[in-house]
């Protein structure tokens, strides 16, 4: 058998951070993550604050993963857009349970999420696709994602050809490009602590309300 020993970072040094405890949680999760969120968001070495990894279950039962962006929170669920014809599109209409988890290496908060999933309605996606740059409006009608592609350069002839094809007028959004939101019913947040002794706590639903709970780390 071989081995590949895979050692941390001698040199990795991390910023304080504040505790995680029942003293400054909130009473909504979504509250909470938005606090996170916005913190992560003004730090200047986090670029994309709004990265998370969606997880869904293939055909086949497997997990499968890959780092969207989160858009929007419509209505406490957790929006992202993506080509329905996709590998996780195809995943998500088969199976509608998903899991996102951000991660804020400088902060060293994680927080995971679980939840089922529902495409949004089709006037909301319009109207978010028309506010999008143009070139990634072509993107969305010259990308057959997941598909195989023979060469870069055949991507970008199929830009042309949708450049040309829309010149001097608005795109419209394809009827495969949709938005999906992750209703949750389970999210956990970590912090990081000292010895791998970290800060965990889940919330779950519980009547109109959700409850907490510690977790070991």
């Amino acid at each position: 058998m071989e081995i590949i020993r895979i050692s941390p970072n001698p040199s990795a040094s991390h910023p304080t951070t504040p505790e995680l405890s029942e003293m400054n949680l909130k009473e909504d999760p979504v509250q909470l993550f938005l606090d996170w969120y916005n913190e992560a968001k003004s730090y200047p070495s986090i670029i994309d604050a709004n990265a998370m990894h969606l997880a869904t279950t293939d055909q086949n039962g497997f997990p499968d993963g890959r780092v969207v962006l989160l858009r929007e929170i419509v209505d406490r669920g957790f929006a992202f857009y993506t080509n329905s014809l996709s590998t996780k599109g195809r995943a998500l209409d088969a199976h509608k349970k998903a899991a996102v988890t951000f991660f804020w290496d400088p902060l060293r908060r994680q927080i995971r999420i679980q939840g089922t999933v529902e495409q949004l309605p089709k006037e909301h996606t319009d109207s978010y696709f028309s506010k999008r740059p143009r070139l990634s409006q072509i993107g969305a009608w010259a990308s057959k994602q997941s598909a195989e592609l023979g060469s870069r350069e055949e991507l970008e002839e199929r830009i042309r050809q949708y450049e040309e094809k829309f010149e001097g007028k608005e795109i419209p959004r394809p009827d495969y490009w949709n938005g999906y939101r992750i209703i949750p019913h389970r999210f956990e947040f970590w912090q990081e602590r000292g010895n791998r002794l970290h800060d965990r706590f889940e919330y779950l639903p519980q009547g109109d309300g959700w409850m907490t709970r510690r977790l070991y780390p």
